[in-house]
């Protein structure tokens, strides 16, 4: 016979009880929790690659360049200028809209933009 119980977590020897079945792990929640940040990330992603290709387009029609070198362009800008990808790009796509860019932003096209004409 088992010694009586004398206080503490049940829940915690449970498992040690003559004949208990262990209950069942469940991940659902953290599988959920997984997809959801997994479809955050795309969704994420998917935003910055159609800026992305926004910017390379107004980059194309503003500098009469091929599409590989607006992409080295803004890749380029971005890291000589230490600001993210996706922002160099969003910032281009809003000059393209209102004509103002950071000035930072344009002196480095601009100077890129001439070299590369």
């Amino acid at each position: 016979m088992p010694p009586p119980f004398r206080g503490g977590n049940v829940e915690s020897h449970a498992n040690e009880l003559p004949g208990a079945v262990p209950e069942p792990e469940n991940h659902a929640d953290d599988q959920v929790n997984e997809s959801r940040s997994k479809v955050a990330q795309l969704e994420k992603a998917v935003d910055s690659h159609a800026a992305i290709d926004q910017a390379i387009g107004v980059i194309v029609a503003v500098g009469r360049l091929t599409l590989g070198q607006a992409w080295d362009l803004l890749r380029e800008t971005s890291m000589s200028t230490n600001i993210k990808l996706r922002h160099v790009a969003e910032l281009v796509v809003t000059w393209g809209v209102t004509g103002k860019l950071a000035s930072d932003i344009r002196e480095e096209l601009a100077s890129r933009l001439n070299g590369s004409t």
